[in-house]
């Protein structure tokens, strides 16, 4: 990533933790930027296998793209 994508990446996070239970990342067990979309994606797949959720997609901008959610319900 470049300044750019880190600096906004600070600023998502810090967002989404002054949401407190509201904020879309919390429980996530990895980021990963997707350039091409501009996005973030905050996985929660516990150690990359395991998922019960899709995850929560963030924009640069900080505006949420994706909520994420349950995959089974």
């Amino acid at each position: 990533m470049s300044r750019k994508e880190l600096e906004a990446l600070i600023a998502v996070l810090q967002q989404q933790l002054a949401q407190g239970q509201d904020g879309v990342v919390v429980g996530s067990w990895q980021i990963v930027f997707n350039r091409d979309d501009g996005a973030f994606r905050f996985e929660k797949c516990e150690l990359g296998a395991y998922c019960e959720e899709r995850p929560s997609v963030v924009a640069l901008d900080g505006k949420v793209l994706d909520r994420g959610g349950p995959l089974l319900g």
